[in-house]
């Protein structure tokens, strides 16, 4: 008696169909982000922020499991979170230098592959001291990723649409804190061990692919234009944003480790940076820039006089504070959230990850909404855009965050919930976006590495400070846990009252990068001298 065919294989249909929908999702997500060579590079910085946000989620989403273990409290696991953001700290000031002066992406490689040989060595400790340790290596090589990040968007992607590419690309970061709060917390509700196992494995293989990615040229001239066919880049408005007749490599050509001839219309030589459209802008409108802190601004500047800058433009400062304060209160979230979920609303963890999942859902929304916002704004001609949309979203997710605390009901504190995630999250994009607009193109990666130093100094105070707070000023527990996050709604609320100040100051500092700019492209014989770089 014959088999047929369809009998030998009763799964092919639906491997076919799965092999289908798979090709149909990429070229998709190929269109949507303007072409293979954009997406191959927002697809893997995306998956390196993945990596560092699902360790931090998955050492909250274990901690019953590593307190029984290691016989460890709320403050110990705290600390495991605290001593990652401390080292990290103290590292991405040294990492923001070597981001400006060496090549990118293989810094970003080697990082990857030792921060997956650290995730091995936790996963093999067997106390507290040990895995206290293997935290010290992790944060080492975590700080690699905020200035490296930073500079390499920067070069890659046009100013006008910064906002909407970090959305992108801090989705990834997003997608990793679900990975951590559920599937690798559902390992480690089997094996802690094998959840952090399982968080190193990918690190090896992506430290292999963006160690095969060409550097792109500095100051902004190796930008990724949409390729034809997907979807349009921005065209020019009042902004000045760009075209392509800005771009120094071919659409969706994938600059090379070399470099590519600068682009029609350019006009500077290489290594010369590109003003990004919030300064065109600023330009145009012929607002007052600090010439004297622009003279400031040379390309061969030391450390300490690069640190001295970037702490003497006001808007930056203001947005360190900010994006500090706003992380503080996320990493707190992260390490006790799933906690909380369990306890206060009396979910088990089925239902607890199903709430983190819809909650994690308003996250991801919040960033991929809230870029495109800011950047339209500014092609518009509305110079504070971005700064605006971070600060309305900050003042939401306070006024939103209390009725969630207040309520036991699940189905009542979910819609606040997830649209308070939503608002935190929106505030990021514009921001990133923004820093690299009051920055002249060769100190990105120093002043990343700056602003990586205080803000995860705050998001090292965050878990000792939770866990403290809940143990040992709230009596611990629950309700320990929700008077916590009641009060840390403080710094949460001093994020908007900085975002709002710095709109004010943000244009005339803008206005002083692009000066900055145009004063060396004078100094290089490359461009004329603009009534800006011929001082006053």
């Amino acid at each position: 008696m014959q088999v047929s065919h369809s009998h030998r294989r009763p799964f092919a249909p639906v491997g076919r169909l799965t092999r289908r929908g798979g090709r149909a999702a990429r070229r998709r997500l190929v269109t949507l982000l303007g072409g293979s060579a954009r997406t191959q590079v927002i697809v893997l910085l995306a998956c390196v922020l993945a990596l560092s946000s699902a360790d931090t989620s998955t050492v909250g989403a274990s901690a019953v499991e590593l307190r029984g273990a290691l016989h460890i409290s709320n403050t110990d696991i705290g600390v495991l979170v605290a001593v990652t953001s401390v080292v990290g700290a103290v590292f991405s000031l040294p990492f923001g230098m070597l981001a400006d002066r060496a090549r990118r992406t293989w810094i970003l490689a080697f990082a990857t592959a030792i921060w997956g040989a650290a995730m091995v060595w936790s996963a093999a400790v067997t106390s507290f001291g040990q895995l206290l340790q293997a935290r010290l290596l992790l944060g080492a090589v975590t700080a690699v990723t905020g200035p490296v990040v930073a500079s390499l968007v920067g070069d890659w992607f046009p100013g006008a649409e910064r906002g909407k590419v970090y959305g992108y690309i801090l989705t990834g970061e997003l997608l990793g804190a679900g990975v951590g709060f559920s599937i690798t917390g559902d390992i480690a509700a089997l094996s802690w061990r094998a959840a952090f196992v399982v968080l190193a494995l990918p690190a090896f293989v992506l430290a292999v692919v963006v160690f095969r990615l060409p550097e792109p040229r500095r100051g902004g001239q190796s930008a990724l234009l949409p390729e034809p066919g997907s979807r349009p880049a921005a065209s020019a408005g009042p902004a000045g944003a760009a075209g392509p007749q800005d771009s120094a490599v071919p659409p969706g050509a994938m600059p090379g480790a070399g470099g590519q001839r600068a682009g029609p219309g350019r006009g500077t030589g290489p290594g010369e940076p590109q003003a990004p459209d919030a300064q065109k802008l600023a330009a145009q409108r012929g607002i007052e820039p600090d010439m004297r802190l622009a003279r400031r601004a040379r390309p061969g500047m030391g450390f300490g006089a690069a640190v001295g800058y970037v702490l003497s433009v006001r808007t930056n400062v203001a947005l360190i504070v900010s994006g500090a304060c706003g992380y503080y209160f996320l990493a707190g979230v992260q390490t006790f959230g799933m906690e909380f979920v369990r306890g206060w609303y009396g979910v088990g963890p089925f239902l607890a990850d199903a709430f983190m999942l819809v909650i994690g859902t308003g996250a991801v929304i919040g960033v991929l909404v809230a870029g495109p916002v800011g950047d339209t704004l500014l092609r518009r001609g509305y110079l504070s855009g971005r700064v605006v949309v971070a600060g309305v979203a900050a003042a939401a997710t306070v006024f939103l965050f209390i009725p969630a605390l207040i309520t036991r009901s699940t189905l009542t504190a979910l819609p606040y919930i997830v649209v308070a995630a939503f608002a935190l999250t929106a505030q990021n994009p514009p921001i990133d976006a923004a820093r690299l607009d009051i920055m002249p193109p060769w100190l990105w990666g120093r002043a990343e590495g700056v602003r990586t130093f205080l803000r995860t100094a705050a998001q090292a105070l965050a878990p000792v400070l939770f866990g403290v707070f809940a143990d040992d000023v709230f009596g611990g527990g629950t309700d320990g846990l929700r008077w916590t996050f009641v009060v840390m709604l403080v710094p949460l609320a001093a994020s908007a009252v900085f975002l709002f100040a710095a709109a004010r100051r943000y244009p005339a500092d803008v206005a002083t990068a692009g000066a900055a700019v145009r004063i060396r492209r004078r100094r290089a014989g490359t461009g004329p001298p603009g009534p800006a770089a011929r001082g006053r």
